[in-house]
């Protein structure tokens, strides 16, 4: 399986180009047919905007952050909210007490992560990923 965050690229474009990667490493993706070897995902925007769909799980996390995040306009659509884990750290946490010496994305991924239910998540692209993890699984 390959993820990849969609950062600026354009969708079709970053897709193809992953199609072609594997193609051309003689390998076969599910996109050309069932027994493809290859999974290619999205995260779209960020693979941090994940973290937006399950806000439970950075609630546990970080008990300190603003319970309404995602009822805030640009925060309502997981996949939909532009600046990933800067912006997630700038407008949720509350960054006085989690991260006085600068941001750690590594450590607040795992932290964060601990307490995903992958069930609940509401992110399609994270779901995406979920539904290639379950298929390839079978």
């Amino acid at each position: 399986m390959v993820v990849v965050d969609r950062d600026d690229d354009q969708y079709t474009a970053l897709m193809e180009q992953l199609e072609n990667a594997a193609r051309d490493a003689r390998l076969t993706t599910r996109v050309q047919g069932p027994g493809g070897r290859v999974i290619n995902r999205l995260a779209i925007e960020e693979l941090e905007a994940w973290f937006f769909g399950d806000w439970e799980a950075v609630l546990r996390a970080y008990p300190k952050v603003h319970r309404t995040v995602p009822n805030r306009s640009g925060y309502r659509d997981p996949d939909a909210i532009r600046g990933g884990f800067g912006r997630l750290l700038k407008d949720a946490y509350n960054v006085v007490w989690y991260f006085r010496t600068g941001l750690r994305k590594v450590e607040a991924a795992r932290t964060i992560a601990q307490h995903m239910d992958p069930n609940k998540n509401r992110s399609a692209s994270f779901q995406g990923f979920r539904a290639a993890l379950t298929e390839m699984t079978r």
